[in-house]
């Protein structure tokens, strides 16, 4: 059993979780993640360690209520515990002195992002970030952001904060005006295509952390498998992070929509009173 710490609410259904887990508090690096399990009857989730507290041996994560597993996540409160908390997972970051890191994040992917950024600057480079949502109402971690980022930017897709459009219109000016000569992007896939795309053209390497459907993080159920440069990979053992150029989107896009109507089915159920779901 893991003990939720401390707990915050970040914005619109994004809520913040630091739980003591002193192993992987001394473990984990940037861009590695965790699966966990709310209780006996719960589903597998990974979910980006987003900070760490080696002293006190605390665990941060951040999410978005979007699904069952979410949105029951959200009701639990400090003091209480999670069943299953397992890490770190995944290969951390690849952490050089690149020169200039431009670092794209779209909606909670922000809260993925931040310690890379972190520890990219700490490694020498100058660390530009790019963020990205509909309003200024979903940014989050604004001020943990300019802590580690030497020029910090915002897109809106209604112009409510920084520039109106996205993240792509922002980042095509950043890479106009200096020499960018590596990109850092997680949000969602659409828009970690948009990006691969845009830098493709000339040929900065780009690297994407995946968020493909994970059972068990460890590399035996398969069912996180994506395409990379033609070759079957699995995110959870050989990413999360991989090269954006040599992704199929196509058929991560395709991949991850295998479940949604059950993912809604499941939801609509959890927000039944009358189902036993919510009971159980």
């Amino acid at each position: 059993m893991f003990k939720i710490i401390l707990k915050e609410i970040l914005g619109q259904n994004v809520k913040s979780f630091w739980l003591e887990a002193p192993d992987i508090a001394k473990n984990a690096k940037a861009g590695q993640f965790v699966m966990l399990r709310i209780n006996d009857k719960g589903e597998r989730i990974p979910l980006t360690i987003a900070g760490t507290d080696h002293e006190k041996g605390l665990v941060r994560i951040i999410f978005q209520e979007t699904g069952k597993t979410t949105f029951e996540l959200g009701t639990l409160e400090a003091g209480g515990f999670i069943k299953d908390f397992v890490g770190p997972l995944g290969h951390p970051t690849e952490i050089e002195k690149y020169g200039t890191v431009a670092a794209v994040a779209g909606g909670v992917g922000t809260a993925e992002v931040l310690p890379v950024m972190e520890s990219l600057r700490k490694a020498g480079n100058r660390v530009v970030g790019v963020v990205g949502a509909r309003n200024k109402d979903l940014i989050i971690l604004e001020k943990e952001l300019e802590e580690v980022c030497d020029e910090l930017l915002f897109a809106t897709d209604d112009g409510s904060y920084g520039t109106k459009g996205l993240v792509t219109d922002v980042l095509k000016t950043v890479m106009n005006n200096e020499n960018i000569n590596i990109v850092y992007a997680i949000g969602p896939v659409p828009m970690m295509k948009a990006v691969a795309n845009l830098t493709k053209e000339k040929n900065i390497k780009t690297l994407v952390s995946l968020n493909p459907i994970m059972v068990d993080g460890t590399g035996m159920c398969g069912a996180c498998r994506v395409t990379v440069d033609g070759k079957t990979r699995f995110a959870c053992v050989d990413g999360p992070e991989f090269d954006a150029h040599k992704v199929n989107w196509t058929e991560l896009i395709s991949r991850l929509a295998l479940f949604r109507d059950l993912e809604k089915v499941s939801l609509d159920n959890f927000h039944n009173p009358e189902c036993k779901c919510r009971k159980e």
